[in-house]
């Protein structure tokens, strides 16, 4: 009994695999531990930048600013001097969190090129699979055509077109 549905006749078909999946995974992996050290990293810049504002706000508050004795004018002088330098030390503290934060970003931009570079790599793949599978189908499609005109007989007596 001939076939009645394409799928009928074609043969059944491995589709071929991406070799660099593995890969593709692990570099995906690799890309959410970044995204996620470059989250914690931009968070710990901005509590450490927080803090900074604070500890600089803080300095203000101990100055005095009305007339005081001088022994309390040399304790608030003292006072302030070491506020100042936790200021100063929490400043460059939130600068240093910003930097490695900004280099931690620059990982996580790195590791999503390395997986951008493999994605374009299986859609190229898959594309080709398609193109063959879409040749086989075309090809099946022409087989079949060309020989149910070669077993055609014409009943009114005329020749088939291929005589």
């Amino acid at each position: 009994m001939p076939p009645t549905v394409l799928s009928d006749l074609a043969l059944p078909v491995k589709r071929a695999a991406f070799r660099l999946q593995p890969v593709l995974e692990l570099r995906r992996t690799e890309e959410r531990a970044a995204a996620l050290a470059a989250a914690e990293a931009a968070r710990a810049a901005a509590d450490a930048d927080r803090r900074a504002t604070e500890a600089e706000a803080a300095v203000a508050a101990v100055l005095p600013t009305g007339p005081v004795a001088p022994g309390a004018f040399a304790a608030a002088m003292v006072l302030g001097r070491l506020a100042a330098e936790d200021a100063a030390a929490a400043r460059a503290l939130a600068t240093a969190s910003a930097e490695q934060a900004q280099l931690v970003r620059a990982a996580w931009t790195a590791a999503a090129q390395r997986t951008k570079g493999l994605e374009r790599l299986r859609e190229r793949h898959l594309q080709a699979v398609r193109l063959a599978e879409q040749a086989a189908e075309e090809r099946t499609v022409d087989d079949l055509v060309t020989g149910r005109s070669g077993r055609r007989t014409r009943t009114d007596g005329e020749a088939a077109w291929r005589d």
